[in-house]
């Protein structure tokens, strides 16, 4: 069932924002790390200083208002609510298109491209199922193959009977599988981290790309998936957690910030302090540190990416955590009409490096007819 968009304002009443300041003042944290980095997690001594800074000077209304600035709005689509963002360009000649987060982010990864992207483009900005302003699924089978066909009802109840989608995280997969699926309204897709196989066996004509890729990919695998295996196998049992104490929602998102960023060491080089705190407050404020983290669930286990056959752009950024060459991408993704390395950036590429971000986008879509 498709409902009709309906104009949406965030009001978040002061009492939450009360609530979250006495929460912080009680935390009871545990003792110092016995590293002097970040290899067995988040550092107290930086944990504490963004809580007090949380706790004194962030000012959520500032984030608020950046939102509501925005048009928003919310739908029925397939019995869940979607929140979603909706900037229609001035541009008579613009084309649709749909962008798409993933965890631990959200729609607020795009602010600084709206404005540049919609000289160009209709765009559209939707909350995955289960995060911030979304609906959460209340029943098993919400992964990526639904909401893939879900986001394609979207722009179909908004009139766009042809557009573009982009995405990165989940919303690399999310817009996969519209190319997968490829329903006749998606024209083209853009992704900024690829998800497909490697070789089997590995090749030994490994280029220097090749060998940095597997690299980082291993660092990935060797100390980096618990968070994935967690969410993905007892995600309830984390929601807990993560639900009660926003320290811990915090320190759970901004190690990722470390870690997938081109951050030289410290995720403030990569994203404002303001920025990671925003992006926190979304997820404590509707509490959907579960909810988000149940997309891991409902889709490892069941979901297997197919080839996709539109036409597709990869902007390959240099601290992605999985980074395919062109010839292992071609493998799953047969029509690559756009290709480029670019020399800096990670995961959150939209919020990282804006500028690069929309250049890749222009040079992308440009070259695909709608």
């Amino acid at each position: 069932m498709t409902g009709q968009p309906r104009p949406f304002t965030i009001v978040i009443p002061e009492s939450h924002l009360t609530s979250l300041k006495s929460k912080l003042a009680l935390t009871r944290f545990p003792e110092k790390e016995t590293v002097e980095d970040w290899d067995q997690g988040i550092p107290l001594a930086y944990v504490k200083e963004l809580a007090a800074y949380w706790a004194t000077k962030y000012d959520w209304r500032r984030c608020e208002a950046a939102l509501n600035a925005l048009p928003n709005f919310l739908i029925e689509l397939d019995g869940m609510d979607i929140h979603f963002i909706h900037v229609r360009s001035a541009n008579p000649a613009a084309r649709p298109l749909l962008l798409t987060h993933g965890w631990p982010g959200s729609v607020l990864e795009f602010m600084d491209v709206i404005g540049p992207l919609s000289e160009d483009y209709h765009l559209v900005i939707p909350s995955l199922p289960g995060y911030a302003f979304s609906g959460k699924p209340t029943e098993p089978g919400w992964g990526v193959d639904r909401i893939a066909k879900v986001w394609n009802d979207l722009m179909l109840a908004l009139g766009y009977t042809r557009y573009f989608a982009q995405g990165g995280d989940w919303g690399s997969a999310v817009t996969s599988e519209i190319g997968s699926q490829n329903l006749g309204a998606c024209a083209g897709i853009h992704i900024n981290m690829i998800i497909g196989p490697l070789p089997d066996p590995m090749p030994t004509d490994l280029t220097p790309s090749e060998l940095v890729a597997l690299q980082r990919l291993g660092w990935y695998q060797e100390k980096d998936t618990g968070y994935s295996i967690q969410q993905a196998t007892r995600p309830q049992t984390l929601g807990y957690g993560l639900a009660d104490s926003p320290v811990g929602q915090m320190a759970w998102i901004v190690e990722k910030f470390h870690g997938w960023t081109d951050c030289d060491g410290h995720p403030e080089n990569a994203v404002s302090r303001d920025h990671l705190l925003d992006n926190v407050m979304l997820y404590w404020l509707t509490n959907s540190a579960a909810s988000s983290a149940r997309l891991y669930w409902h889709s490892f286990r069941s979901f297997r990416g197919s080839e996709v056959s539109l036409p597709t752009g990869c902007s390959i950024f240099p601290m992605e955590i999985f980074r395919l060459s062109r010839r292992w991408a071609e493998s799953r993704y047969t029509n690559i009409t756009y290709w480029n390395e670019l020399p800096k950036g990670g995961h959150f590429a939209a919020m990282e490096q804006p500028a690069a971000f929309v250049t890749e986008l222009q040079a992308c879509f440009g070259g695909m007819a709608l």
